[in-house]
């Protein structure tokens, strides 16, 4: 599939980390979708096998092929980043199901025409890959691809700017199969304040309307990336438990894309869910590492309960094989990402985002066995895993 005219360019920020990600490793060629059929090795046997997993943010894509590179004359499309090596590690990692993100998130390109480009571009993948992934729509659906050995595949958004000022563009999305919308970026929009949006403002008037007619179709109210008193007004306001996908807390890392107690708390009193991300704002030093994960996941436990915490992992599967590579390509996309006004406190040249050693394929597995090490039951660490985010999701979407 060529480039459409209305995307944006390939060195543009709004192609958000999934770009970033992709200049990693240069000069690699994409492989045909081969599917997973075609790949012999499957996981090796765990104690966490039978796990549901379910990233509540994440990536399905190879981040090893270049944008553009020597061997390349144009960058890769979307279909051709789920290639074969992506499809095969997703399948040995474990992962039950993934809210993944399409459409616009940032940039010049019209917020609609993009984003529906993309849902269009997203049910091709599915519809190509039947052996592989499984579109969600209901809570049931994510049980059945566990069962039919396929990878469930949520729809979501990490923006409503193209909403525009159209409610009715809601039940469009919802009628093309979008499970999940967040309300807002970093920056501000037409429904309210992002995490890094001056002056703390609240839900906008048409952000409660935005809200109301999310609840009405049925789609989870995402308040990742929100600024503090959208996410609360948010919470207050919805009729329905809402979820905060990707974040840390903000009590053990002081940066604006943690959430405070305040608003993890509510979300976890109004029955919602809150998943801990793989991302540098877990660590002051901008180096996040595992033992940070779990400290931010047992923070959560505790301000939350038991019962309302997962993981957004904000990231790939498939790791980057050459970080050297990656780091020098690292200085250019976080500087655009400022230049554009969509970059994040914490995000600097020389901070990956993702953490270094919780990456792969056994990410998964390595996280359930530090909790485990950590004296976490088999049962709490299953409901991190997966089974929280199926809870939420079955009051939200019903089974």
């Amino acid at each position: 599939m060529s480039r459409q005219p209305d995307d944006p360019p390939s060195d543009h920020p709004d192609l958000q980390r999934r770009r970033l990600l992709a200049l990693a490793a240069g000069g690699a060629i994409a492989v045909p979708l081969l599917g997973r059929r075609a790949l012999a090795a499957p996981a090796p046997a765990d104690r966490w096998r039978g796990a549901l997993i379910i990233n509540a943010l994440g990536d399905l894509e190879n981040p090893n092929l270049t944008a553009g590179g020597s061997n390349q004359a144009v960058p890769p499309t979307e279909e051709q980043q789920i290639d074969a090596r992506a499809i095969h590690d997703a399948h040995a990692s474990g992962l039950s199901a993934i809210n993944i993100t399409l459409g616009y998130v940032a940039g010049q390109t019209d917020p609609y025409e993009y984003t529906i480009q993309q849902i269009g571009v997203w049910d091709r993948i599915v519809r190509d890959h039947p052996k592989d992934f499984l579109k969600v729509y209901r809570a049931g659906d994510i049980l059945q691809a566990k069962r039919e050995g396929c990878i469930g595949v949520i729809f979501g958004f990490q923006n409503a700017a193209q909403v525009g000022d159209k409610l009715d563009r809601i039940d469009t999305f919802a009628n093309l199969g979008v499970r999940v919308i967040q309300l807002t970026y970093n920056p501000e929009n037409q429904i309210g304040g992002g995490s890094m949006a001056p002056g703390n403002r609240g839900l906008t008037p048409f952000g409660r309307e935005v809200v109301a007619r999310l609840n009405q179709n049925r789609v989870m109210v995402d308040l990742s990336h929100s600024g503090q008193q959208t996410c609360l007004d948010a919470i207050r306001v919805s009729t329905q438990p809402i979820s905060i996908n990707h974040t840390g807390c903000r009590a053990l890392t002081d940066l604006p894309r943690n959430k405070t107690d305040e608003e993890l708390r509510l979300v976890a009193e109004k029955g919602g869910f809150v998943g801990i991300y793989f991302m540098p704002f877990l660590a002051a030093s901008g180096h996040a590492h595992a033992t940070d994960v779990v400290a931010h996941l047992e923070h959560a436990l505790k301000v939350c309960g038991e019962d309302h915490v997962g993981i957004g992992t904000d990231g790939t599967v498939t790791q980057i094989d050459d970080l050297q590579a990656y780091a020098s390509a690292l200085a250019k996309e976080v500087a655009a990402r400022k230049a554009a006004g969509i970059g994040a406190k914490g995000e600097r040249a020389d901070t990956y985002p993702f953490v270094v050693d919780l990456r792969g394929v056994n990410q998964f597995r390595e996280l359930a066995d530090r909790l485990a090490a950590r004296g976490h039951s088999t049962g709490q660490i299953e409901k991190i895993l997966g089974l929280n985010f199926l809870r939420y999701a079955r009051e939200i979407w019903a089974s």
